[in-house]
């Protein structure tokens, strides 16, 4: 079950994209739930019981607008799938900053809405997954979009996540548990490509601020890795 929220403050454009998210689901044959909001105060109220995958979101609105509305809410989930539908082409950079999934112009176009929530709903089902780490504290469910990097250290392998896990465990075996988003490079590292913010000759860097020495050989396979990706 894929969950939808459509956030417009124009009752007959909210009617519109809805029946054309139906029409997308009937031909991927993905099940949903959508609801529908007037406003993002009306979104923010039901927000607190209902999160969604994927959000709809119109940019110019009475009161919060959609630009504002996807700041507040990136700093409460980092996982949604953001969709910004305006009829102006002045926010892009906006939608870069919170990681909107995309952009979509009014009238919206069928086909493009299409490809945009096959989209969404592949990185949903990717971020959905989770690989368990025993601890000394018993075992612990890590999300894989949380998991930064794992390092190798001597016997041991450490997840560097919300916090560090050691584990006894290769960094080969890892590797079997994880998905493409996730490249080991060297002997003593694997990534989270999407974590990449800059790639260098012999670094690393992450949007985390953390540095991770590559070897020069790596610099094309990484390069190819996060477009080959995208």
């Amino acid at each position: 079950m894929l969950t939808f929220s459509l956030c417009d403050d124009n009752a007959s454009e909210r009617e519109y994209i809805k029946n054309l998210v139906i029409d997308w689901s009937v031909r991927s044959g993905a099940e949903i739930s959508l609801r529908e909001y007037p406003s993002a105060e009306s979104f923010l109220f039901d927000c607190e019981d209902f999160r969604p995958d994927i959000l709809l979101l119109d940019v110019e609105m009475p009161g919060q607008s959609g630009v504002e509305l996807a700041k507040r809410l990136r700093r409460l989930d980092k996982v949604m799938q953001i969709v910004f539908i305006t009829a102006y082409s002045d926010y892009i950079a906006e939608g870069y900053e919170v990681a909107a999934l995309h952009y979509l112009l009014k009238p919206v176009d069928t086909e493009k809405l299409f490809s945009v929530l096959s989209i969404a709903a592949e990185r949903v089902r990717r971020d959905c997954r989770k690989i368990t780490v025993e601890t000394t504290d018993g075992a612990e469910v890590l999300p894989l979009y949380d998991v930064r990097y794992i390092e190798s250290r001597k016997n041991y392998a450490v997840i560097h996540a919300e916090r560090e896990y050691t584990v006894r465990r290769t960094l080969s075996e890892f590797l079997s548990a994880l998905d493409g988003r996730f490249l080991r490079v060297g002997r003593s590292f694997i990534i989270n490509l999407l974590w990449v913010r800059r790639v260098g000759r012999t670094e690393v860097e992450l949007k985390s601020g953390e540095v991770i020495p590559i070897p020069r050989s790596a610099f094309e396979t990484v390069n190819r890795a996060i477009i080959n990706m995208k």
